[in-house]
Parts: C-alpha cells; sequence; structure tokens
C-alpha cells in the first residue's frame, strides 16, 4: 500500500508541475484540447495508458 500511494503521489505532482509553473500556457492548450476531436482524444487515451502499462511491466522486470 505504501508504494501505491507512493505512485499516486508522484503523479498528482507530475500532473500538477505544468499548472504550476506555467498557468497561462496550460490554459491556451486546453482551449486548442478543445478543438481535437472525441474518436483523437479517445485514441490517444488508449495509447498513452498503454504506454503506461509497458513501463509499468518493464519497472517490475
Amino acid at each position: 500500500m505504501d508504494f501505491f500511494l507512493c505512485v499516486i503521489g508522484m503523479v498528482m505532482f507530475i500532473e500538477g508541475l505544468p499548472y504550476a509553473t506555467f498557468p497561462d500556457k496550460m490554459k491556451d492548450w486546453m482551449a486548442q484540447l478543445m478543438e481535437v476531436e472525441d474518436a483523437t482524444l479517445r485514441k490517444l487515451g488508449l495509447v498513452l495508458m498503454g504506454v503506461g502499462l509497458l513501463v509499468v511491466y518493464m519497472g517490475r522486470r
């Protein structure tokens, strides 16, 4: 459980870093993201999930 909480904490830190350091750029990026089609975002999300699982697998070896 400690490892899980550590991983969740690191994800939250990394996810929050761009918002804390470049809030104006993040707002611009989010506005551009709203123009991307749902199917494209879904495919990107699936690819990122797959890469994430691969990284976890490689780290556990």
